[in-house]
């Protein structure tokens, strides 16, 4: 499970450390994805498995499923964590993230996300007024 908020700088070959606490989850692998809401996506190697299957194994048309692999696959990269405990963030990743100098991670229970610094600040804001809404209309389906 990964939770908690850390800021790291990138060092100058886009390289940046992880928070040890998540490492030991990561020992066969790390996929990152471009996240939806302008960030970066960290699944560890089975927790991707486990999408991938869900994603294709579900009941839509081949041309959507074809569609929805170009989007979610080819946009993945698969990296390792090296003998410091770093990874390194792809290029296209960070652009798309807005990431240049500073990187916060954030633990999202079985994944985590890279954020670029203000981006991060502004999400947090807006997921922190709307957390107790969120919790209140689970609360009411149970």
């Amino acid at each position: 499970m990964f939770f908690g908020e850390f800021e790291y700088r990138i060092d100058e070959k886009g390289r940046v450390p992880i928070p040890p606490k998540f490492r030991n989850e990561l020992k066969e692998g790390v996929v990152l994805t471009p996240g939806v809401e302008k960030c970066i996506t960290a699944y560890p190697l089975p927790e991707w498995k486990k999408l991938a299957d869900t994603l294709t194994s579900g009941s839509v048309t081949q041309g959507k499923l074809r569609r929805l692999n170009r989007a979610i696959f080819a946009t993945a990269f698969s990296v390792d964590i090296d003998n410091q405990g770093r990874i390194a963030l792809p290029i296209p990743l960070r652009q798309h993230a807005g990431i240049e100098d500073e990187v916060v991670i954030a633990g999202d229970n079985n994944y985590f996300e890279l954020w670029n610094h203000e981006q991060w600040e502004t999400e947090k804001a807006i997921s922190q007024e709307q957390v107790w809404q969120i919790i209140e209309s689970l609360e009411r389906h149970q």
